[in-house]
């Protein structure tokens, strides 16, 4: 009984674990299903999957009858999430004009922010409906769903995948409608050009995996790695449990995952303002510095004042919110959108939706990882888990500041002459390779 009021310990719950993180591992497998659908049928029919899988997925888990039909449900909604999070970047970068793409893309993560608030709020107030709150919970997913289902019937599908799949003529009219003038050609003629190479490239994943296309796809992969272990999954999936470690009670806990969600929001809007003013690079480093300190304080509180049995005071425990926080409002701005935006565009044509489906699966894997080990973890680790997160982050700034070129401003279909070429190392990995 005493081990199971120990701090660090009391909800390590692997069964819990793997129903969270089961959503993951089918997001995983059905990124690279939606890699296909995106490119034989294009961006638009493939965020209407999402919603179907997301609506389907939603009616299941509310409704379970027993812990199967919880189960695929679950499992639905990791479809959803694959394929949404394969089509709707791509969609956005490739809609957007080039000196707003940074912006236009980030309302992706913005939504997701918005999203995450709501089911905050949400599970707030259903925490307190017995016996049935946790099925209106779950079932309220179906509004968002459907609010998806109705966009993806009226949104215009992409220049790029029109004329990628050889309808040159609604490409053009897509483009006109999209920016809203007729005078398009000059922007169309390099679509034109990039789908030009894309018709000769008969094997994506084989090009993908030459010398010349390694820059974008390592570039992809490792930031989504990196995204997932900042520590972000861990700190607002459990933060219930993570306030509750350090004191507070069941609903304050809940209230203080909206706070942090609040954060997120407000954060992340901090990104669409200052992305493509100031650039990727600087957001990412300044983060760094911020993320770094918040996680290496959290863990230096928790190390030196709670311990296995005890409490920490209600201004200590002040201060790892406030740290949370600041955690947070970094991530927000920096490598929360900028770990979708980057990958998805940068990015070619003939390799897009099978490199962004490369970045998708290793960001679900990476998630499962943490999802299905963190309080494990934090049993084994107690507070150490924190400086385990620092260390990373402290990696991820090294990596961005020489690896990492910019990329604001730069066409998409001109990444590989204007940015990988011109950066000493992604130049000399790309070498002589260009078949």
């Amino acid at each position: 009984m005493h081990a199971k009021e120990d701090n660090y310990c009391k909800y390590d719950d692997q069964f819990l674990q793997l129903f969270t993180s089961s959503l993951y591992l089918a997001a995983l497998v059905s990124s690279f299903i939606a890699s296909k659908v995106c490119t034989k049928f294009g961006r638009k029919p493939t965020i209407l999957a999402a919603s179907v899988f997301f609506l389907v997925g939603a009616g299941l888990s509310s409704g379970a009858q027993n812990l199967w039909m919880l189960i695929i449900g679950r499992v639905l909604l990791g479809f959803g999430v694959g394929f949404g999070n394969e089509a709707v970047p791509l969609f956005l970068s490739e809609i957007a004009p080039v000196h707003r793409r940074g912006a236009v893309n980030i309302l992706f993560q913005l939504f997701v922010t918005v999203g995450i608030l709501i089911a905050n709020l949400v599970n707030y107030r259903t925490s307190t409906i017995r016996p049935s709150g946790w099925r209106l919970s779950l079932g309220i997913a179906g509004i968002p769903a459907l609010i998806l289902f109705i966009g993806s019937l009226i949104i215009t599908e992409t220049p790029a995948s029109l004329v990628e799949r050889g309808k040159e003529s609604s490409g053009h009219a897509a483009l006109q409608k999209i920016r809203g003038v007729k005078e398009v050609d000059l922007e169309f003629q390099q679509i034109l050009k990039a789908s030009e190479v894309a018709l000769g490239v008969k094997h994506p994943l084989k090009k993908l995996m030459n010398r010349s296309s390694m820059p974008p796809l390592i570039i992809g992969v490792f930031l989504q790695v990196f995204q997932q272990f900042t520590g972000i999954n861990a700190i607002m999936f459990y933060a219930p449990v993570l306030f509750q470690t350090v004191g507070f009670k069941n609903d304050a806990s809940l209230l203080s995952s909206v706070i942090t969600g609040l954060v997120n929001v407000f954060c992340t809007l901090v990104s669409i303002v200052s992305v493509d003013r100031f650039g990727r690079r600087i957001l990412l480093l300044q983060a760094c510095f911020q993320m770094f300190i918040s996680q290496a304080a959290i863990g230096l509180i928790l190390k030196l004042d709670l311990h296995s049995t005890d409490t920490l005071t209600k201004n200590q425990a002040i201060w790892v919110v406030a740290l949370v926080c600041l955690f947070v409002s970094a991530f927000a701005w920096s490598w929360g959108p900028l770990g979708w935006l980057i990958p998805s565009e940068t990015f070619p044509l003939e390799t897009r939706t099978t490199g962004f489906a490369f970045a998708v699966s290793t960001n679900m894997l990476c998630t499962f990882i943490i999802a299905q080990a963190f309080l494990r973890m934090l049993c084994l680790m107690r507070a150490f888990i924190f400086f385990f997160f620092a260390a990373w982050i402290f990696l991820m700034g090294l990596f961005v500041w020489y690896l990492l070129p910019e990329t604001r401003n730069v066409p998409i279909d001109a990444m590989h002459d204007d940015v990988w070429k011109r950066h000493p190392f992604w130049n000399w990995v790309m070498g002589s390779d260009q078949i």
